[in-house]
Formats: structure tokens, sequence, C-alpha cells
């Protein structure tokens, strides 16, 4: 079978020859028809290009037509594009492109055509780019056509499939595509679908394409406001997954800019995916429906996350919308609302509101029910995050202490997901400002300040490493802040503390952390330290365990490293701790092995307090 097919290909293609020698379009037209018609691979081993090229300047429309389409076939595969993909035919095929509504047989084969040699073939789209032929081609976009008829509903599909071929080469022909007003043409096709998107669905799923791979190769395209609004209104009236799919990626890109959050929020984008999710959501059972849903839920938040987009949706319906999704059964829809309401909880007021209507017992509610190993990390990442946004009012904190903030997450400690955890210690470090009973409970939980001696010396993530110093920092000043005389002051909490195994080593190590508001968390810290145990050497070793953490060193590094850039609190600070250090006989001979002293009189500061 094979064999006869091929044999029958080279009498086709020899009669091909002779019929272009003879410009002859009774014979060729035939013969085109055979080869467009015959399995892509059959004409491999030809070079016909001459002989199409020939064709194609008869002065004959249908074999035009014809050449066209069988240049189309045969550019399928990559042997035969590479023959095509030349400037004489190239510009030949873009010179027969028409805007003329009568010329559109032609204009649909020539599209093909283009858009075959165009595919993974950057040099066909330099050939297309230096010859000026992507103006014509743009200009296709000019042409009004209703897809009614097969033809111009073929048409919208191969005109839209040669502009998103020739788009996915370089970022130049992208940023060149833009300025040739691609971008405008497309919104003129938009605003005449928007008025009955039904209607025009084929045409919008064809032009919106062009449109997203514009988005991936130019990151800082803008929008204009009236497209924007374009999108969002046919995202609105569709009822296609693929185009809602489409119109959403678009949103996503455009709503980066915190301007466009605002457009969108003012446009009611934001409850009109509530009311579409809301009446879709029990078809949601599918894997492309899921991914359709979660792309339209994160849009919310996107929206949320500008400053005058929350504050204007705060007025709106949506606050009790995404309350409401708190009771959902779907955890796709119930993460958005605990990421929207954590969104609102930006501003003071919007966090004593939350708390004082009770959303904040509700989200407690649900993290009770989501605090296990088990459990989906999203949600619980979700959750963390709102409460720790919702206790950082004053006002918040003893509430939610009450309602049992704490003993709800402490059981999360046994999650060793790093973005959890690092919400984890965050929230209760926010808790535990200026909470002193809270403080001095948390420090004599031994099984949790393990783990964070434990993390502060071995997490690979930064940010968990970073919080568990903070937290336990944090942990001793606030238990003792409002004590007048920590000597005197009960301290059980720090014998606790202390007590633990690399407890006062991290602390120690916090000194030479690269921010300069941990170093003098740190040292506050081991001021409130060594203040407590400084006449109770007998009972608590702390300079036995100062120096084991070689606090010479650590402060000699700290001084060396960023002397220059301390603020008078941190050295003020600076001074009172080694001061205390030097309480002790042995701490301040371990000092003194570090040249601490000298090295205090390089800190500029000091220098410019001297010399006033």
């Amino acid at each position: 079978m094979e064999a006869a097919a091929a044999a029958e290909m080279d009498e086709i293609i020899a009669g091909l020859k002779n019929a272009t020698l003879e410009k002859s379009p009774e014979r060729a037209l035939p013969l085109l028809k055979q080869i467009s018609d015959a399995e892509n691979n059959l004409c491999d081993k030809y070079d016909i290009k001459g002989d199409l090229l020939e064709l194609l300047g008869l002065d004959d429309r249908a074999v035009q037509v014809q050449v066209a389409r069988c240049i189309a076939e045969v550019a399928k595969t990559e042997a035969q594009r590479d023959k095509f993909t030349k400037e004489d035919v190239i510009g030949k095929l873009v010179s027969l492109l028409s805007v003329d509504a009568g010329s559109l047989e032609l204009t649909i084969q020539v599209c093909r055509a283009l858009g075959n040699i165009c595919y993974a073939n950057d040099e066909a789209r330099s050939i297309i780019k230096t010859t000026k032929g992507d103006e014509r081609i743009f200009a296709l976009l000019d042409l009004d056509v209703d897809t009614d008829e097969d033809d111009k509903d073929q048409f919208v599909r191969v005109r839209c499939g040669l502009v998103s071929n020739y788009l996915l080469g370089s970022d130049d022909i992208a940023e060149r595509a833009v300025e040739l007003k691609i971008v405008g043409k497309i919104e003129k096709i938009l605003a005449r679908c928007v008025s009955d998107v039904d209607k025009y669905e084929d045409l919008l799923l064809n032009i919106l394409p062009p449109l997203s791979i514009l988005t991936e190769q130019i990151s800082e395209l803008y929008f204009e406001p009236s497209l924007n609004k374009l999108i969002a209104q046919i995202l609105a009236k569709c009822t296609n997954p693929d185009l809602a799919e489409s119109c959403l990626a678009l949103l996503h890109f455009s709503a980066q800019n915190d301007d466009v959050k605002l457009l969108l929020a003012e446009e009611g984008l934001c409850e009109t995916i509530y009311k579409l999710l809301e009446k879709y959501k029990t078809f949601a059972n599918t894997d492309e429906a899921r991914v359709l849903m979660k792309l339209a839920c994160d849009l919310i938040v996107l929206i949320l996350t500008g400053d005058k987009s929350m504050h204007y949706l705060y007025t709106t319906p949506l606050l009790k919308y995404m309350e409401d999704w708190l009771d959902s059964s779907d955890v796709e829809l119930l993460t958005t609302g605990v990421l929207a309401l954590g969104n609102f909880a930006r501003t003071d007021r919007h966090c004593i509101y939350m708390v004082e209507n009770r959303i904040m017992h509700k989200l407690l509610s649900i993290l009770a029910k989501n605090n296990g190993v088990d459990h989906q990390m999203t949600l619980q990442h979700a959750l963390l995050s709102t409460l720790k946004n919702l206790v950082i009012p004053k006002p918040n904190k003893a509430a939610v202490v009450e309602a049992g903030l704490v003993d709800i997450i402490l059981p999360m400690l046994e999650i060793h997901q790093p973005p959890v955890v690092f919400k984890l210690l965050g929230t209760l470090r926010m808790t535990v400002d200026g909470q002193e009973k809270l403080a001095q409970q948390l420090l004599q939980n031994e099984k949790l300040i393990k783990q964070l001696v434990h993390w502060s010396k071995t997490s690979e993530f930064t940010g968990v490493l970073g919080e568990s110093l903070r937290l336990m920092a944090w942990l001793i000043k606030h238990a003792y802040h409002a004590s007048k005389d920590l000597a005197a002051a009960d301290d059980t909490g720090l014998r606790k503390f202390v007590a633990v195994e690399g407890s006062v080593e991290s602390m120690v190590g916090m000194l030479t952390s690269t921010h300069l508001v941990m170093q003098n968390e740190a040292l506050i810290a081991l001021s409130i330290l060594s203040t407590t145990f400084q006449n109770k050497n007998a009972d608590v070793k702390l300079d036995e365990l100062m120096i084991k953490a070689e606090i010479g060193a650590k402060l000699a590094e700290q001084i060396t490293l960023n002397g220059e850039t301390m603020t008078k609190e941190i050295v003020d600070n600076l001074q009172t701790f080694i001061k205390l250090l030097k309480t002790s006989e042995a701490c301040e001979e371990h000092l003194k092995k570090h040249n601490i002293d000298e090295l205090l009189k390089s800190i500029p500061s000091l220098v410019e307090y001297c010399t006033l």
C-alpha cells in the first residue's frame, strides 16, 4: 500500500511540474487538490516550493486558492516547513492577504499556509517582521465578520491561528505588535461582541488567545481601563467555561496593577464572580471545573490585596458574601472566604469589627476542626494568616486569647510544613504582645520552647528560623515587661526556659541576625535574663551558659558587622547588656578575651556622644 501511494505521488508531482512549465491552471488544479488531500509526509521528499511559487504568480484566483491550501497542508511537517521558509514564498503569500470580504476564500487558505509555516518557526517569523508582513497580518483584525456562515467562521479561526502562531516568537515581535496597535484592534472586536456574548462565542474564543500570548511575552503590558471593563463584562455574561477561563486569566494579569484592582472592584466583578460560583458550585465536580473555580476565587483575593480596592469592597455586600463562605462545605470557597476576610483585616477598625461581630469565633471554630497534620495546608495557612491580622490591634488581643486561640493552635506544633509553621509562629508572636500572663504560661511550655529551639537551629526555611527566635525573645520580653524589679519577680517562666537545652544559645546566636530589629530583641531578652539571675548564680548558671554559647564572639561579630548602622536604641541596649555581663567575673574575663571594650569604641554613634 505504501509503495503504491508513493508511486502515485511520484506521478502527481511529475504532472504538477509539467503543469507549472505549461502555466496550465486546468492541469494544475486537480493535481494540487490531490496533493492537499494526501497524507502530509508523502510529500516530504519532494521539493515543490518553486513550482507552487510559480503557480501563485498566475493571475487565476482558483489556482491561488488551491496553491495556498496545498502549502498549508504540506507545511504541517517540519521538513516541508523548512523548504517554504523563504522570503520569496512568504512575501508572495503575505501579498495575497486581503481585507476584502470578497477574497475571503483565498485569505483563509493564505492564513492557513502562513500559520503553518510560522508554527514553532522563528526564522519564518523573522522574515515576516523584517519585511513588515505583520502589518498586513494584523490588518486582518480590522475585517468585520459575523460567524453565521461556514467560510466566515473558518476565517475567524485561521486568522487568529496565524496571529497566535506569529506572536509566539520573540519579545520583539510582541512589542512590535503592540506598536502596530493590535491590542486596540482586539478591543474593537470585543466591544462588538459584548452585546451578545453567546452569539459571538466562537469569535471571542479565537480572539482572546492572541491577547493572552501578549501578556506572556510582555510583562509590563498595560490594558486600557476600557479593555479591562470589556473583559469583565464578557466574563459576567459568558456561559462557556473555556471563554470564562480566558477572561479570568487576562484579568489576573491586569489585576497585578492596583489601579486595575480598584477598577474591577468598582465594576462589581467580585460580586459577579461570587454569584456565578454560587450558581455553578454544584457542577464543579471535574478537574477542569475545579481549576476554573480556583482561578475565579484567586481573582477575588487578588483584587482585595489592593488597599483602595479593599476599602471600596468593604462597603459592598462582598464582606457578607465572604463571611457566608465560612459555612461552605466546599474547601475552595471556604479558603477563599478566609483569605478574603484576612485581606479585609488590614486596618484596626476592620479587625475590631470582625472580633466584635464574632467573625473571629467562626474562624477559630474552623481552625479547631482543621489543626491536625492531615488537614489541608492551604486552609491552615489562610486561617493563621487571617487570625494573625486580627490579633494585631491591642483591643483584640485579650478577646482572642479568651476565645481559645492559643489552645487551638498549640497542637499545630506537630505540623512541620514551613509555610504553616511560619504563620503559626507569627500568630503566636502577635498574640503575646502585651499579654504578660500568656507569655508566662508559654515560657513554661517545655514542648513549645524545645520546638522553637529546634526550629531556630535546623530550619532551612529562613522565615521559620527567624520567627522561632523572635517568638522566644518576645515571650521573655512580654512576660516581664511590666516588672519594675526583675530580680524580685517570679522567675518560674525564665527558669523553665533556661532549663531547655540550647535556649540561651539560640538567644545569643540571634545577636548576629542580619536584621537590626532582631538584634535589638535579642539584647532585650538577654538583658532580662541577666538581670533576673544576676544574684542567683547558685541556682541558674547563666554565666556558664553565656560563655558556652560564645557570647563574646557573638558580640564581637555583631559590633564588627553592624556597628556603623546601629541605632541609638540598640547601642544603649548593647551597653546595658555588656554592663550586666560584667557583674560576673567569668563573663568579664570572657569579654576581655574578645576585646569587647575596644570594639565598643569603634561604634561611630558612641564616639559622637563622647565628643559632643
